[in-house]
């Protein structure tokens, strides 16, 4: 493969699972955003910090507070970074869904009236979390372009 004076590969299509994570990565950020704005979310005058007794609802479906806002909003700026490698993007994606996936059964395991649901989780959410994390988790693994069938994922800058 030819490559520039740097001894990069020319720049091509992007790969889709850049394209796909950094999509996603943005709809998170959005989402955190948009848990801040009254109107869209309800009930915004009982938004707490944390914790289960936050009774502010993102379209409301799904219960929110100011540290489930920032945790989403963080979560997709590091997405929006991860995204710009075919690893990170992988990584983001794959990694991600396990989280979510985590976070869902954690959201069943705990009582929602106890202090370990911090984040708030409620029914809505934990379903959510479900498809969120299912999803993320397959685009993680199909969108590889290549990755893991014996190609590079990205050039690393110590080879030509």
């Amino acid at each position: 493969m030819a490559r520039d004076v740097r001894g990069r590969a020319p720049a091509g299509p992007r790969p889709r699972i850049k394209a796909v994570a950094a999509a996603v990565a943005a709809v998170f950020a959005l989402i955190g955003v948009l848990g801040f704005v009254p109107g869209i979310t309800t009930h915004y005058d009982e938004l707490t910090f944390a914790g289960h007794h936050s009774g502010a609802k993102l379209l409301g479906l799904f219960q929110v507070s100011v540290l489930h806002n920032a945790l989403h909003l963080l979560f997709g700026l590091v997405g929006l970074a991860m995204a710009r490698r075919v690893v990170g993007a992988r990584l983001f994606l794959a990694g991600g869904g396990a989280l979510y996936l985590a976070l869902w059964l954690y959201g069943f395991a705990i009582d929602r009236e106890a202090t370990a649901n911090f984040i708030p989780v409620n029914d809505a959410g934990n379903w959510l979390h479900l498809a969120l994390g299912f999803g993320m988790l397959c685009l993680g693994l199909l969108l590889s372009n290549d990755v893991g069938t014996g190609g590079r994922p990205d050039t690393p800058i110590d080879r030509p």
